[in-house]
């Protein structure tokens, strides 16, 4: 069965993870789900997952992808998934692929080939994207690469020269998702913070930036609840947090409302340009990263 891997490694009685099951066969011309899911695991990767044949097939790439030409981004194949899977956005708590998963793009794709099996299985798909942050033409290729040990499981994931290629680091200038338009601490605040903080490990080697995700989504849920109870009604003030505001008596200061302000402009900030990567759906050639580059160029 095609999903059979898929459903060995994980328990779905603990995973919030589609079970699913293969879905019907779509024409081309209905439209082939694509989908690129930022996930914090063992360690940080992009999981860019193609429909065919009913399943989506996926491939990690470990420093995600990248719109130059002359870089080529590593990318492992894995078991494929099933099609609900390229909706997902959450936590997984435990077991297999633990950690925070975003939909960091998503859209439609469509083969440059005759035939998708055959270009797999000679190991070179070339295809289009049409996503919010992806768009223009790909190529997959077969390498002898890192980890591969004979099982042709190593791929290198390349953007062709073409409108929607250019210098911009399109992980960085747009990294929120576009589901939720939320970034990893957020959506795990939105889940459950505490979640590796009882005394165990958090699900990753990569524990320096999972601990820091973690302290600001915990940062995140305490600003909420705090703005939650000042929003309640007074008596109902006076029953959660009775007796002064302070040992002296004083009012509080405005320093902790004005900190507040602060982090509500950042992440403002960052779901304006999350906002302008998605819009660039609709932009002609003009707005593309290559004649933005062309523009620069003629400035200077």
């Amino acid at each position: 069965m095609p999903l059979e891997e898929y459903r060995r490694k994980r328990d779905f009685t603990k995973s919030p993870e589609p079970p699913g099951r293969p879905a019907p066969r779509r024409r081309r011309r209905d439209g082939l789900l694509f989908c690129v899911q930022k996930h914090l695991a063992t360690q940080l990767h992009y999981d860019l997952r193609l429909e065919h044949n009913g399943v989506l097939l996926s491939w990690a790439v470990p420093k995600g992808p990248s719109l130059d030409p002359s870089v080529r981004r590593l990318a492992m194949q894995v078991e494929d998934h099933p099609i609900e899977y390229g909706s997902f956005e959450g936590v997984i708590p435990e077991g297999y692929g633990a950690g925070i998963v975003m939909l960091w793009d998503t859209g439609t794709w469509t083969p440059e080939v005759d035939d998708v099996d055959a270009a797999l299985a000679k190991g070179d798909l070339k295809f289009r994207l049409d996503g919010y942050k992806l768009k223009g033409s790909w190529a997959l290729v077969r390498t002898r690469g890192y980890g591969d040990r004979g099982e042709g499981r190593s791929w290198l994931l390349i953007k062709h020269r073409d409108d929607w290629s250019g210098p911009i680091d399109i992980t960085t200038f747009a990294p929120l998702s576009v589901k939720s338009e939320l970034d990893l601490p957020e959506i795990l605040a939105a889940d459950a913070p505490a979640l590796w903080t009882s005394g165990r490990s958090a699900p990753t080697r990569s524990l320096a930036r999972f601990r820091r995700i973690i302290e600001q989504a915990a940062s995140i849920k305490a600003e909420r609840e705090a703005g939650e109870a000042e929003k309640a009604p007074s008596g109902a003030r006076r029953r959660r947090r009775p007796g002064p505001a302070s040992a002296s008596g004083k009012p509080p200061t405005a320093a902790k409302p004005a900190k507040k302000a602060t982090k509500s402009a950042t992440a403002s900030a960052r779901k304006t340009a999350n906002r302008s990567a998605k819009k660039s759906v609709k932009k002609s050639a003009t707005g593309t990263p290559a004649a933005a580059s062309r523009r620069t160029r003629a400035r200077r």
